[in-house]
């Protein structure tokens, strides 16, 4: 039980750093409270369930081929300048009421959360030297149904800071005047566009080798 409880915490471990997916439930949060937040972060942790299953299947060498990186890099800068030019220009009716703008449905949040993660090369590499290395681990100690439950520990870790951050996030809106709040969604917004441009960095040095 206590191997368990510890891959829940690596998994809680996993999500916490700061990335395009928390600046995205931050934003949502704010904006929309907590069923956007939620929902966002729910469709970035469907995009590493694929990733984990991929790592598990042996596919993931298929994206190291340079032309899947340069799409991937492409196509994540788009995703990610798209909503975090959005948040921005979203934000500017905020002072007046925070609560009149108009909310995007939950699948299409649901849809951006999953893409945000889905076309990030960084989640890729990194779930491929995380859960990779958990693999080779548990692979040589256990069998294969110790094997599902500890993915499923990560799963549930992930699970749990998705609910964190969708709490914090919406319970502060109550707390900050509408000038804060669009500040925060400003700086969520650009956040999302500096990872977009090192996105789109990365993929002009994999075109042009520089």
């Amino acid at each position: 039980m206590g191997v368990f409880f510890s891959y829940i915490l690596l998994g809680l471990s996993l999500a916490a750093p700061l990335g395009p997916i928390n600046a995205a439930q931050i934003d949502q949060g704010i904006k929309h409270g907590f069923f956007h937040s939620w929902v966002i972060g729910l469709g970035s942790i469907v995009a590493e369930l694929l990733f984990i299953a991929a790592v598990f299947f042996g596919v993931v060498h298929f994206l190291e081929i340079p032309f899947m990186k340069s799409f991937l890099w492409l196509f994540g800068t788009f995703v990610l300048m798209y909503t975090g030019i959005e948040s921005i220009v979203s934000s500017q009716g905020m002072e007046e009421n925070h609560n009149n703008y108009r909310k995007s449905s939950l699948k299409s949040t649901f849809t951006r959360g999953f893409l945000i993660s889905i076309t990030n090369p960084l989640s890729i590499l990194f779930w491929l030297g995380i859960y990779g290395s958990v693999l080779a681990n548990t692979i040589t100690r256990y069998n294969n149904v110790h094997l599902m439950i500890y993915g499923g520990a990560i799963i549930i870790g992930l699970m749990l800071w998705d609910v964190t951050m969708a709490c914090i996030s919406s319970g502060f809106r109550k707390f900050l005047t509408p000038f804060m709040l669009k500040g925060i969604s400003v700086l969520s917004g650009l956040c999302m566009c500096g990872f977009g441009f090192y996105f789109g960095f990365q993929a002009l040095k994999l075109l042009f080798h520089f």
